[in-house]
């Protein structure tokens, strides 16, 4: 332990003297060491991209699940701890709802990420229970078009053009900062977002380990199947 931390890193609730909670920052730590996680914004919309990394090949792609239908329009990836995203997606699945039960409307994708950042946070206040190990990629489009958040596990969130969270996101960003430009079309996007996931995972993606989610302004969210990802692959 290093002398200015000295049990500072019992309690959740309880600051060092320099201002940190090293319990959320532990939990960062968890999600660093994710499945490398991308998103970006197209002309027309957003695309998520995972890499499922598949520890055995005795394990079946098919059954790990990184990414998530929300709402019709909504989707989300994670990185981090899997059965907390799990209790995350479920928590914003049914707020989603309830908004449309309530107001006979779909909710906004900064509204249903906020409602899950004031959960997340709720975690980083109190004693007895630990922040969640996850953070979350959203992607969706309402009214006011399309939009990319990022879900930290203090709660704190961001919005961006092409992000990436996970082992891998410091070379995805260095991809992304030398090539992304606004207003890419469907095609140049999805093959700069898996150039940039074989950078950051030093091999050739495959359609078996990649996994890849689309919303469009005029369609609902989706998972790509792995006929339409092995033809992006071949052209990468």
């Amino acid at each position: 332990m290093q002398p200015g931390q000295m049990a500072y890193d019992r309690g959740i609730t309880v600051f060092s003297p320099d201002g940190r909670l090293f319990q959320v920052e532990y939990a960062r730590e968890a999600v660093k060491k994710g499945t490398t996680t991308i998103g970006l914004k197209f002309k027309d919309g957003v695309i998520l991209i995972v890499d499922k990394r598949v520890s055995s090949k005795l394990v079946e792609p098919k059954s790990i699940e990184k990414i998530y239908d929300i709402d019709k329009y909504i989707g989300c990836a994670t990185s981090g701890l899997v059965a907390d995203a799990r209790i995350l997606v479920d928590e914003a699945r049914k707020n989603a709802q309830i908004h449309k039960v309530t107001y006979n409307e779909n909710i906004t994708v900064e509204a249903l990420v906020k409602k899950i950042c004031d959960l997340k946070q709720n975690y980083t206040q109190y004693g007895g229970a630990r922040p969640f190990g996850t953070a979350l990629l959203m992607a969706g489009v309402d009214d006011l078009g399309c939009h990319l958040f990022e879900t930290d596990p203090s709660g704190a969130l961001s919005a961006y053009k092409a992000d990436s969270i996970g082992s891998g996101r410091p070379a995805v960003l260095d991809v992304f900062e030398k090539e992304f430009t606004d207003g890419m079309s469907y095609e140049d996007a999805m093959l700069l977002g898996l150039k940039a996931l074989k950078a950051a995972i030093e091999d050739t993606p495959s359609a078996a380990t990649v996994e890849i989610g689309v919303v469009k302004i005029d369609e609902p969210f989706r998972r790509l199947s792995e006929e339409e990802v092995a033809k992006f692959i071949e052209k990468l």
